[in-house]
């Protein structure tokens, strides 16, 4: 799951980019509006954290910019502006949340969660069936009646099928997904963590298709 940050302030961004990526996303960080609104331009994001303050494009232009052009990526506001009139010009140009500085770090993901889930359709925390289960708020996998917290990386991999499940996702893919613009990846990190899902919860959970990829399969009318 990849997080576009834009944010100036150095201590913010630097505290935001430990916490982000300690809980599992791959974050990528940019310091100005301009460069913001072009890594919207270029990337595919989960979601985009926004400041106001920002330093050749401000916050509310990059905002106005990346919704006139279709760009329908999830983005929330983080600001220290908490006067109604930057609230509500920011939630009307498009935001899908708006959030105060300071915040607790668990509150901004609970905001994380529920916007990317609002934004892929989903009402309640839980996607699947009665045989395959993702808990999104708790990252637990249920399957073959047994149920476990999967690691950061584990619960994006498994979230990755869940939103297309029966699709075939390649390499390549689940990589950009997970990893993003991180080059540091290692060629068998995919392998590793479909391997680990498999010895937790069997070698059926994930369903290998040779040359192509691998793809999760739901029970029809699962969600």
């Amino acid at each position: 799951m990849r997080l576009l940050l834009v944010e100036d302030d150095l201590p913010i961004g630097q505290s935001l980019l430990r916490a982000l990526t300690d809980a599992g996303y791959g974050v990528e960080w940019v310091r100005d509006g301009v460069s913001g609104r072009a890594a919207i331009d270029a990337g595919e994001y989960t979601a985009v954290l926004l400041d106001l303050s920002l330093p050749g494009m401000n916050g509310l232009e990059v905002l106005r910019s990346a919704r006139a052009s279709g760009k329908e990526v999830p983005l929330l506001i983080l600001t220290a502006r908490d006067d109604v009139e930057s609230r509500v010009c920011g939630l009307d140009l498009g935001a899908d949340d708006y959030v105060l500085k300071p915040f607790e770090v668990s509150e901004l993901l609970a905001r994380l969660r529920a916007v990317t889930r609002r934004k892929a359709g989903y009402a309640a925390s839980r996607l699947g069936d009665d045989a395959l289960c993702l808990d999104l708020d708790k990252r637990t996998l249920s399957c073959n009646g047994i149920q476990l917290t999967l690691t950061a990386r584990e619960f994006a991999l498994m979230l990755a099928f869940f939103e297309r499940p029966g699709t075939i996702l390649s390499r390549n893919r689940l990589e950009d997904r997970l990893y993003g613009w991180r080059k540091e990846i290692e060629g068998n990190a995919i392998d590793v963590l479909v391997y680990s899902i498999r010895k937790k919860f069997g070698q059926s959970v994930i369903r290998t298709v040779r040359g192509i990829g691998w793809t999760v399969t739901l029970n029809e009318g699962g969600n």
